[in-house]
């Protein structure tokens, strides 16, 4: 493997490993507010946190943006297949998807760089928690996304598309079920031999 693809591989593993784990601390803390939200609303010996509501938000935000940058590394996202798989339309479009990935994330590194600094000025009216804690996700997120996308175009590029998607995407049910060529070309013959087989034996009236 090339020194450079293997090394952006390794460290991609580590920040998606990472990532699992701040993405489970994020639900789990999710959760725990929500569910203080609806006990203290029935039981009347519990305070009202108003601030559970706005870290429940917060937390979601974060959940959205860097579950999204999981799913660039492995094509989860909804994809919308136009052209027959394996075609040479079909295959520009899987270039043309990973580059606009690239470029979003670059867009969001830019742009949410200035969005994340005008936090600076604001805070959350119940907890006071200063916004660029909120604000930042979408630089974060986009460092993540331009990191992941190299990665894929990078290993496309050196390996070839096919070889990529099939180290780094999350396996299709329906690309698992279906018979290769290789295999149908080799049971084609056998299932007609097997037909004509099974016409020649029916009875005759």
């Amino acid at each position: 493997m090339h020194p450079v693809l293997s090394g952006l591989s390794r460290l991609n593993r580590t920040l998606e490993r990472l990532l699992y784990l701040v993405l489970l601390a994020l639900l789990a803390s999710f959760i725990v507010f929500i569910i203080y939200q609806i006990a203290s609303r029935n039981l009347a010996f519990l305070p009202r946190l108003f601030w559970t509501e706005e870290f429940s938000r917060f937390a979601f935000q974060w959940m959205v943006m860097l579950g999204t940058a999981v799913g660039v590394l492995h094509a989860d996202h909804f994809v919308l297949e136009a052209f027959a798989r394996g075609s040479r339309a079909d295959l520009v479009t899987r270039w043309i998807r990973d580059l606009a990935c690239l470029l979003l994330g670059v867009l969001f590194i830019v742009h949410g760089k200035d969005f994340a600094l005008s936090g600076l000025r604001r805070s959350a009216m119940a907890s006071g928690l200063s916004m660029i804690y909120v604000y930042s996700v979408f630089t974060v997120s986009g460092i993540f996304i331009v990191l992941f996308s190299l990665q894929r175009l990078l290993h496309a590029w050196l390996h070839g598309m096919q070889t990529m998607e099939k180290a780094l995407n999350t396996p299709n049910e329906a690309e698992e079920l279906a018979i290769p060529e290789e295999t149908a070309a080799v049971l084609s013959p056998a299932i007609a031999s097997h037909a004509h087989g099974a016409t020649d034996r029916r009875p005759l009236s």
